[in-house]
């Protein structure tokens, strides 16, 4: 059993760099809170899976992920993956950009708050999905918390990940220069989409399986999303034009596009995409890999503090 029962894992550049800058405090603050812990930096993308299940080997019972959804997500995927993780809590600090995660679960969105809010070590149980996928030419899957997604979405994250962004800038402006960027160059794709055995052939734009009911830096693109009903919210959007698009885009922010004729909304547990033309695969505003996919629901497998 570890010294310490709480292991911080800290993306020093998550939000631009932020992180690092404030880590000091934190520290302090979560010294404060009266958490007994120990800590480890990330040093590479992955790192953080490493990380999170060596730390479950080793006996702690907490894993305090400081950073954005990306690093909540590799340390779910390193608990998820280790002989001990009906033991281990996930605890969140945003330090971020996005904070999508910690919108739907409750979190403080302030990191000084969390660490206060951590102390009282309440857990409650959450849904997963996992997803695979191709990466390098070879089938992997992923465990995701907040969603899961491709077509559309997926390219406007790739290119979005490829855009220089100044640490005053939000998430949210990137995200929309990459959107009208994406729109000129992107075509619908035809796909084959089975949600739990009904299957449906067509020219999709997107197709997202929500856990949460936030992306793309405060979209509420799951509007009655629950992390814990053993449903993911499979959002469809059809063959929807340019114009039509950006027409529509705004009502995202606000939850409503789920009334417009050509966005279908289904819950379900298993989810299966395929199309004879590339689409990128994200998750957890992470780029994978590419399809085809299959995704699955895996009801009540994360214990997380609130």
């Amino acid at each position: 059993m570890a010294k310490n029962y709480v292991m911080v894992i800290v993306n020093p550049v998550a939000g631009r760099g932020a992180t690092e800058r404030k880590w000091a405090e934190l520290r302090e603050q979560l010294t404060l809170s009266g958490l007994s812990y120990d800590y480890e930096l990330t040093r590479y993308k992955g790192h953080a899976i490493e990380i999170a299940r060596a730390a479950c080997i080793d006996g702690y019972s907490f894993i305090i992920a400081v950073g954005g959804d990306g690093t909540v997500n590799e340390a779910t995927n390193g608990i998820l993956t280790s002989p001990n993780r009906e033991n281990v809590t996930l605890g969140v600090i945003n330090t971020g950009t996005g904070s999508d995660f910690v919108r739907t679960v409750g979190t403080p969105r302030d990191s000084f708050e969390a660490c206060r809010f951590l102390a009282r070590q309440e857990r409650f149980l959450i849904d997963v999905g996992q997803v695979e996928f191709y990466s390098n030419g070879e089938r992997v899957s992923r465990y995701f918390v907040n969603y899961c997604g491709t077509g559309f979405d997926s390219e406007v994250a790739e290119t979005t990940n490829r855009m220089p962004r100044p640490s005053f800038i939000s998430n949210t402006i990137p995200y929309v220069i990459s959107l009208v960027c994406t729109l000129f160059r992107y075509r619908n794709r035809e796909v084959r989409l089975n949600v739990d055995g009904n299957i449906r052939k067509g020219r999709f734009l997107t197709i997202v399986a929500a856990n949460g009911r936030y992306f793309g830096g405060g979209m509420k693109i799951a509007p009655n999303a629950d992390l814990s009903d053993g449903k993911l919210d499979v959002i469809t959007v059809d063959d929807v034009g340019k114009l039509e698009l950006l027409k529509a885009f705004p009502r995202i922010y606000k939850g409503t596009h789920t009334t417009h004729p050509k966005v279908t909304v289904s819950l379900a547990t298993n989810v299966q995409v395929h199309s004879e033309k590339r689409m990128p695969v994200s998750a957890d505003g992470e780029l994978l890999g590419e399809g085809p996919i299959t995704i699955r629901l895996v009801p009540q497998a994360l214990a997380i503090a609130r």
